[in-house]
């Protein structure tokens, strides 16, 4: 069976401010972002969420924090033409899977243009936030999830305080 993912276009990553954007796109504008006030610390955070069907649609958020004012987020959506999630753990271990991927390869083009600027921008990368918790039906898979995420280098925010996958990637599932 042929699990091929599904893009609307090559400009996939989704922002309410600049539209369709391409993966280098979606990192210059996320850096542009930070250049602008350079003072202020920032937060970039990586999550995803699903909806519970057979064939849901992942949307990934990549998610800017200026601290104390507000901020950016770039989505989306991957969906499989031939895959069926049956199980809702299945489900989520894919949400996890597919942020860890997106984290990995923005941090590396992250560093890669990072190490073209003249000025270091004043931020951190190191939270997945997974929409799992210590209270409801998830709570039975926080030790999986934090092992997959700690395992590929970051640190994981569980729910409630998840917001990247439970707030804005929720919104668009």
């Amino acid at each position: 069976m042929n699990n091929e993912l599904v893009f609307a276009s090559e400009k996939d990553f989704y922002n309410p401010s600049r539209g369709y954007l391409s993966f280098d796109e979606m990192i210059d504008e996320l850096l542009k972002y930070i250049q602008e006030k350079p003072d202020i610390f920032y937060d970039v955070i990586v999550g995803c969420d699903s909806s519970s069907s057979e064939s849901p649609e992942f949307p990934l958020a990549v998610v800017v924090l200026r601290t104390g004012a507000g901020g950016r987020f770039f989505l989306k959506k991957i969906s499989y033409k031939n895959k069926k999630f049956y199980h809702w753990k299945t489900r989520i271990l894919e949400e996890v899977l597919l942020s860890c991927e997106l984290a990995l390869d923005l941090r590396e083009a992250l560093q890669d243009k990072i190490a073209l600027l003249e000025t270091i921008p004043n931020y951190q990368f190191r939270y997945i936030h997974a929409d799992v918790g210590e209270v409801g039906q998830t709570k039975e898979m926080v030790k999986e999830v934090t092992g997959i995420i700690c395992g590929n280098g970051f640190e994981i925010k569980l729910k409630p305080k998840a917001f990247a996958a439970s707030n804005v990637a929720d919104r668009f599932s």
